[in-house]
């Protein structure tokens, strides 16, 4: 995505702090187990007591069958290994690679402030063999395995502008999703420019992912990619930001939907709330890349409560004035809140009736019925 060059609020201090409690309660709350005193993984079980054969615990104190996730993940060759990660942060990098499929990752607490995958690679972030990560290459995690789900699981990048002035690559990606089928459930997202990156493998491949009651935080293009991913009950929110005399501080979504593809982004019954002051941020614009100059970004927000944050009049803008918001596929439905207010109606799309029968979990998500155990 391009360069922003704005300086973010620091939310590393905030991070830290919460995961550090979070990690002390959740395992005061569970008595150890009872071979060695180790530290327990809650109701999720333990590496004695095993949920199937192809289950690994993931501790960073020693008492699972790996300490980091990344070497837990090398040892899952194949389909349908289970992660469960105790209580604790995870600063790695992570992979999860197209021919390991099937793969579930559980944070042993059930509360995603407990358990944090988090490294702090930026896009212009020098590599140690030379050149720098790039956007993709900043990701913390990674997921390009179909049927991937996550629970109750943190996924973050905490780089921060402040703190490297010399570098103007400052997309920072905390999870870069391609895989089809790919399910996040009470997860958080946290990050600053380009937070999460929901894709596919391909241009002609439409990747299909679900967020349900997930929390989405940060200030440029902070959802985006051209995935088909429908975001349900989910709360996105937009940090302050001290560094600017003026709006805009930055843009939610900027969906890169493939022109070939029907369907692009679908966020239903949200939340969007600020930081910021009112009006200060836009609820999206659209990402032709250069790579694909067909695309047709598309978005579609129903349903939906916006705070003041966002600019009511003016919610969406161009990021090239070659492909203009107006062009592409965005538009509303039933939203409320001050900044869902339609005071110029030409600014804001609305679906008929008729036309949001279509905008449903179903039609996006096909054939695939994404599991709805955990509300």
């Amino acid at each position: 995505m391009p360069s922003h060059p704005q300086l973010p609020l620091s939310r590393r201090g905030f991070l830290t702090a919460s995961v550090t409690a979070g990690a002390a309660l959740a395992l005061a709350s569970v008595p150890a187990r009872a071979a060695g005193g180790k530290r327990p993984f809650g109701r999720h079980g333990s590496p004695a007591a095993r949920l199937t054969p192809k289950t690994l615990y993931v501790d960073p104190h020693g008492s699972g069958d790996f300490t980091s996730v990344r070497a837990a993940v090398a040892a899952t060759t194949g389909s349908g290994w289970t992660l469960v990660l105790a209580p604790g942060t995870y600063r790695e990098t992570v992979a999860v690679d197209a021919t390991r499929t099937q793969a579930t990752w559980i944070g042993a607490s059930e509360d995603p402030r407990d358990v944090v995958v988090v490294y702090d690679n930026a896009a212009g972030t020098p590599k140690p063999g030379g050149g720098t990560y790039g956007t993709t290459g900043s990701a913390t995690t990674t997921v390009q395995a179909d049927g991937f789900t996550a629970r109750w699981i943190t996924f973050a990048n905490d780089w921060l502008r402040a703190d490297h002035p010399e570098i103007t690559g400052t997309q920072a990606v905390a999870i870069k999703v391609q895989g089809d089928r790919s399910a996040f459930h009470h997860c958080r997202f946290l990050g600053h420019q380009d937070t999460l990156y929901a894709d596919s493998m391909a241009l002609t491949v439409f990747a299909r992912q679900y967020y349900a009651h997930c929390y989405v935080e940060g200030d440029v293009d902070f959802v985006f990619g051209r995935a088909r991913a429908v975001y349900e009950n989910c709360h996105f929110r937009t940090v302050n930001r001290t560094d600017l005399a003026a709006a805009p501080y930055g843009f939610v979504f900027a969906p890169s939907t493939a022109g070939a593809n029907p369907l692009g982004y679908l966020v239903a019954r949200g939340r969007i709330t600020s930081e910021a002051p009112d009006s200060h941020y836009k609820l999206a614009r659209p990402w032709v890349p250069s790579s694909d100059t067909t695309a047709r970004p598309m978005l579609t927000v129903r349903d939906t409560w916006m705070g003041p944050g966002i600019d009511a009049v003016a919610p969406y803008t161009n990021m090239s004035d070659a492909f203009p918001w107006q062009n592409q596929r965005f538009a509303e439905y039933r939203n409320t809140g001050d900044g869902a207010r339609i005071t110029v109606p030409a600014n804001r799309p609305q679906l008929t009736d008729e036309q949001a029968k279509s905008a449903t979990r179903a039609a996006y998500l096909g054939d695939w019925t994404p599991w709805q155990g955990v509300r």
